[in-house]
């Protein structure tokens, strides 16, 4: 179903028009406003809980330094299937009775307090928040998961040492050590402008929570931000995806088990921008391209599969709830 409030999002002549996770942008505060329509290359930490993080195109050898290997998400499927057994659930079949409400905190982090320098303002966030909460519900095509989210908090931080954030820094880790608020459940979003010219990164679900858990974005990543075409607020909704236990829908490739999701149909590669149409494996139907975790630009992303919303639950109930 289309929102009438946001026109990008919707059918046009078959073409879903929607968005994708954390891209890179330039580093400069002044190349914000003119950040250019181009798709992105994705650079991707995602290892033992690492972050998943996107890159913008052109940004050669800036790509999923950490991506994770067979063998590693074997790992991960591993841990999360035995932390279920001992909570006495089965993977594929845990149901919510209720809707599950994030809390959701806000650490506006900037170097001087001003917009140009990452002190977005309320609105912003509030419409980032509707972002989140239609997409994870539905609203704009796909399954509705059993997911929606609360904002609790927005901290403003004015601190030229964490600025910009640098993804696997002392800085950024130093700053989530002083920041991050909550349990396992809770999550925190920090935006700023970031290094690497990324629009974001996330945090799997780990058997131990971290002070590093939560997910970065690029402040102007935001709807009404001017991170065009990357703007709508799928960075993050993106991002949390990863921060609920999905992979991207490329990962792994044409391999039969690729994302662990088996209604997302596999595909080789991330697919960029917004293709007519797209099919790089064999026998597994065309191209997830309007799926939240591929990485298409904001305006072509709008749907979760209900593999995914049930990925997600499983792997609340294993690590978070």
């Amino acid at each position: 179903m289309a929102d009438a409030g946001r026109t990008p999002r919707k059918r046009v002549a078959g073409l879903a028009v929607v968005a994708a996770a954390a891209f890179v942008l330039n580093a400069s505060p002044v190349a914000l406003g003119a950040f250019a329509a181009t798709s992105a290359a994705c650079y991707d930490p995602v290892a033992s809980g690492a972050a998943s993080a996107k890159a913008k195109p052109g940004s050669v050898g800036k790509v999923d330094p950490n991506e994770l290997t067979a063998a590693q998400t074997d790992a991960r499927e591993k841990e999360t299937n035995a932390l279920l057994k001992g909570k006495g659930k089965t993977p594929g079949t845990v149901t919510a009775a209720a809707t599950i409400t994030i809390p959701v905190i806000v650490h506006v982090v900037s170097s001087d307090g001003t917009r140009a320098n990452g002190n977005i303002p309320d609105n912003l966030i509030a419409a980032q928040l509707d972002v989140l909460n239609k997409s994870y519900a539905g609203v704009y095509g796909g399954t509705s998961t059993a997911f929606q989210f609360q904002l609790v908090k927005v901290n403003r931080v004015v601190n030229p040492a964490w600025y910009p954030i640098v993804y696997g820094s002392q800085g950024e880790k130093a700053m989530k050590a002083a920041l991050r608020e909550g349990d396992a459940g809770t999550l925190n979003i920090y935006t700023g402008l970031l290094s690497d010219d990324l629009l974001g990164w996330a945090t799997f679900p780990t058997r131990k929570l971290s002070t590093s858990d939560g997910v970065v974005i690029l402040a102007e990543s935001v709807p009404g931000g001017t991170a065009t075409p990357y703007n709508e607020g799928d960075t993050a909704t993106h991002e949390v995806g990863h921060w609920l236990n999905l992979y991207h829908t490329f990962q792994g490739g044409c391999s039969k088990q690729n994302d662990k999701v088996s209604d997302t149909p596999a595909e080789a590669s991330a697919a960029f921008g917004c293709p007519v149409a797209r099919d790089t494996c064999t026998a597994s139907g065309v191209d997830p391209i309007h799926n939240f975790m591929d990485y298409t630009d904001d305006a072509c992303m709008y749907e979760f599969t209900a593999g995914q919303a049930q990925r997600m639950l499983d792997g609340w109930t294993a690590y978070r709830g």
